[in-house]
């Protein structure tokens, strides 16, 4: 067959990588809420909106240590005034200031009645016990932070999907909940799959290999804000798959990685099948075609059965199982940022394939990782962006623009 019908037939029979994302995410919701205590909430996504039930601050008060006073007084330099009292931060002020008065206050303490300035101690002079000079002119508002000027009484302060951070949690102290309603973290049961696969700290036999895509995908997940939960090594039969299944299938969503192709030890789609139902398990991308999506058992737990080769699991999981996994948690961004970017070297690319090449971003420019094997993994460690090209052609040319995937950047705040 030829490359154009080749590409023809991908392009008529196979999921996009569009398609493929948009028929993973109208099967995802987020999952439930419960309420939790503030200390333990940071990274959690709110649930619902917080509302201030009063201002933030909720009265006048300094921002710096010096004098409150009138600010007609101290338009203009020097000039001297009375000292009347003092106000520390947690006090009540006892009397208002008058004209040509002036009141001690420090940071965060209330302004008096009267006053509308805070000269800053700096630019004083004392004078004696009850007098300050002030030596250089201030303007009116000067250093007064004005109630409710972080947050007005009545209003949305943080909206649901809103992803708590520690100035968030700080915000929401300051409101007084020592309780917030978060959705809970998705728990992912981690799956890899091979006879091939031997776990750290054992020996390598012939043709053995290292389980690395348990601890890059575990660490994928936690990196989403998810709770990995690893499941060992399922070996290729179809009855050590279905019981690694049927344990993984309590979890919220399922991770696999190997046993997705057509080979005669792929025993992932007539499994899934068997258990439940097989979404896709093809779609038009490199690497990481042999990409599935199902639901196990009556809970209809998602299942992602990613590919075997490092690359494809890591960087399917990336455009695919990730923004599940945040959707899942009740976040509404799910996409990292794009940019666009001019390519300093040529790209090979299959026809017909929507291709994403790891590359290296840096002052508008782009680069490859270098060689781009599918079981090359030290190119996504080397990686902070996926270079994204459409299916249409065979080569993206060095000058042009591209569009980049930012994966070193979140989604959003």
């Amino acid at each position: 067959m030829s490359t154009s019908r080749s590409a023809e037939r991908v392009a008529t029979h196979v999921l996009t990588v569009d398609e493929a994302l948009a028929r993973i995410l109208a099967r995802i919701a987020p999952l439930p809420a419960f309420s939790c205590a503030l200390d333990d909430a940071v990274g959690a996504v709110l649930a619902s909106d917080v509302t201030a039930l009063r201002d933030v601050p909720q009265f006048r008060n300094s921002a710096m240590d010096g004098y409150a006073v009138r600010g007609a007084d101290v338009a203009t330099s020097p000039v001297r005034l009375r000292v009347t009292d003092s106000i520390a931060a947690g006090g009540s002020p006892q009397r208002a200031v008058a004209r040509g008065e002036a009141i001690r206050i420090m940071t965060g303490a209330p302004l008096p009645d009267g006053s509308d300035t805070v000269v800053r101690v700096e630019d004083t002079r004392q004078v004696g016990n009850d007098e300050v000079e002030i030596t250089v002119g201030t303007a009116t508002g000067t250093s007064v932070r004005a109630a409710g000027e972080d947050v007005t009484a009545g209003s949305t302060v943080l909206a649901a999907g809103r992803r708590l951070r520690a100035a968030e949690i700080g915000v929401l102290a300051a409101l007084g909940h020592a309780t917030v309603n978060i959705i809970r973290r998705p728990r992912v049961a981690v799956l890899s799959t091979g006879d091939e696969l031997v776990p750290l700290g054992s020996d390598l036999g012939p043709g053995m290999i290292h389980d690395a895509n348990r601890y890059s995908l575990t660490a994928a997940v936690r990196a989403a804000g998810a709770e990995p939960l690893a499941q060992g090594i399922a070996r290729d039969t179809a009855d050590d798959l279905r019981a690694a299944l049927v344990r993984a299938a309590l979890a919220d969503a399922v991770v696999t990685s190997g046993g997705v192709s057509v080979g005669d030890h792929d025993h992932v789609k007539p499994v899934v099948e068997s258990m439940g139902t097989m979404d896709f398990w093809s779609i038009a991308i490199r690497p990481g075609r042999p990409l599935a999506f199902g639901e196990l058992g009556e809970r209809h737990t998602p299942l992602f059965g990613l590919p075997g080769n490092p690359v494809s699991a890591l960087l399917t999981f990336e455009l695919f199982v990730r923004p599940a996994l945040l959707r899942m948690a009740g976040r509404t961004w799910l996409h990292r940022p794009r940019a666009q970017a001019r390519l300093v070297e040529d790209i090979e690319k299959p026809a017909g394939l929507r291709f994403f090449a790891r590359g290296v971003h840096a002052a508008g420019q782009v680069r490859t990782t270098g060689p781009q094997g599918s079981g090359i993994l030290s190119s996504m460690a080397r990686a902070n962006c996926l270079i994204d090209l459409p299916e249409a052609g065979t080569r993206a040319l060095a000058g042009t623009d591209v569009t980049v995937i930012l994966t070193d950047l979140p989604e959003d705040h």
